[in-house]
């Protein structure tokens, strides 16, 4: 079953149409597939894009990324790169429902051959939010959209930094969330690529429970030098969102 919606985009079976609250933007999903979540929100504020700047976002999903960018940036050009076919095009349904077809580009393709389609240091930003979870224990669909988004089943935390130290200009950012049991290997990673550390920040469900993301920016060539900030509380107690949730991001 297929339901017309605006600008010509056609829902496909299952899909909905969910409300971003930022300029009216709008993203089609899949419920019983993958569905963004508060850390792809988190790197989209965190993240920084200056007037003309090239961002490209890698493992893009259903593009919520490039679109919340676009929204709060004066990024001259945005690009998601997504393996998946089936979100890929979900994120092309979306950038075309609402008409950002002239600032934001889907590409299909393989986050392990990105320096194949684009050229390198061509980017001035460059985001990710990557599988997070090492190996396939307890998997039992490989194939799985989920289990692809989740787990280092098409790409590993090595080729999300190798393949950003390609395509990024020298003192280019580079904006990721993870979690923070793999710190000291994200680090690691950064430093062996030359993508020097220089801001982070924990973010935590409540004030008295330790952090489940890190938000960290890199910066290509840059000087040693790591400011960590405050960190980042969600809620405030069960159900309420802190105060600079609300503030900064409308929940």
């Amino acid at each position: 079953m297929r339901e017309a919606v605006d600008r010509d985009v056609v829902l496909k079976d299952k899909e909905r149409i969910d409300d971003l609250q930022r300029n009216g933007y709008r993203i089609i999903q899949h419920p019983d597939k993958f569905c963004f979540g508060m850390d792809a929100v988190l790197l989209s504020g965190f993240a920084t894009a200056r007037q003309g700047d090239c961002v490209l976002d890698l493992c893009t999903g259903t593009g919520i990324i490039p679109i919340l960018m676009e929204a709060r940036t004066e990024a001259a050009r945005l690009t998601g790169l997504e393996i998946q076919a089936e979100s890929a095009d979900m994120a092309r349904r979306s950038v075309l429902l609402n008409g950002l077809e002239e600032k934001i580009d889907i590409v299909t393709g393989d986050i392990r051959e990105a320096d194949r389609f684009f050229a390198s240091a061509s980017f001035d930003v460059i985001t990710c939010n990557p599988p997070y979870m090492i190996g396939q224990h307890g998997l039992t669909n490989l194939e799985a959209p989920k289990a692809i988004a989740r787990h280092e089943i098409l790409c590993t935390l090595e080729d999300v930094v190798s393949q950003t130290a390609k395509l990024l200009k020298v003192g280019g950012h580079f904006y990721l969330v993870h979690r923070p049991f793999r710190l000291a290997e994200i680090i690691t990673a950064l430093v062996r690529h030359r993508l020097e550390p220089k801001r982070m920040r924990l973010v935590h469900p409540y004030l008295d429970k330790e952090p489940n993301m890190v938000l960290m920016e890199a910066v290509r060539g840059g000087k040693p030098r790591m400011t960590v900030e405050k960190p980042l509380i969600l809620f405030s107690r069960q159900g309420v969102y802190s105060e600079e949730i609300r503030e900064r991001y409308g929940f």
